[in-house]
């Protein structure tokens, strides 16, 4: 199960809008691990980091997110995106993933790949508008004051200050 709420407060009049969260954490389940990790890796050439154990977590490009009637809740779906859907089942089938026709929808073209382990992961190439990566605030703006206005003094340079008196 995948759950995600994006939220953007406007902390500051005047300031620049501050993002509650900092980037997306997708999690496949996989009876065939190191399958689908090599998968992820060696084929789609995903950059990953090992935090220990050879568990890794991959890097991802910039993502979107959808929210689409459902009569229940707790039904998430995971797809790729590419720009070529021809090129990119044309590389699957090189590598032996199997990978179902393209499928034209109303928002893109579709195809339902295979992954080494057994899962199914659909990928699509997107006929619709993209939204702009959000970019994220660095902690040196986050800690800015908004325009205009003066940043407050630290406690310690109130103390250094009430000290020499």
């Amino acid at each position: 199960m995948v759950s995600l709420l994006v939220i953007v407060f406007n902390f500051n009049a005047g300031a620049k809008h501050i993002q509650m969260t900092s980037g997306i954490h997708l999690i496949i389940y996989s009876t065939n691990v190191e399958a689908d990790k090599a998968f992820f890796r060696d084929v789609l050439k995903f950059t990953s980091v090992d935090i220990g154990n050879g568990w890794l977590i991959f890097g991802l490009p910039p993502s979107e997110l959808a929210v689409h009637p459902s009569s229940e809740n707790n039904h998430h779906e995971i797809f790729l995106m590419c720009d070529d859907i021809k090129a990119f089942g044309r590389k699957m089938k090189r590598h032996r993933i199997a990978c179902s026709e393209i499928e034209q929808q109303r928002w893109g073209s579709l195809i339902q790949l295979t992954l080494p382990g057994g899962g199914n992961l659909g990928v699509y190439q997107p006929n619709h508008a993209r939204p702009k990566p959000m970019k994220l605030a660095t902690k040196s703006k986050l800690n800015s004051p908004a325009k205009g206005k003066k940043r407050a003094r630290s406690s310690k340079a109130i103390l250094k200050k009430t000290k020499r008196k």
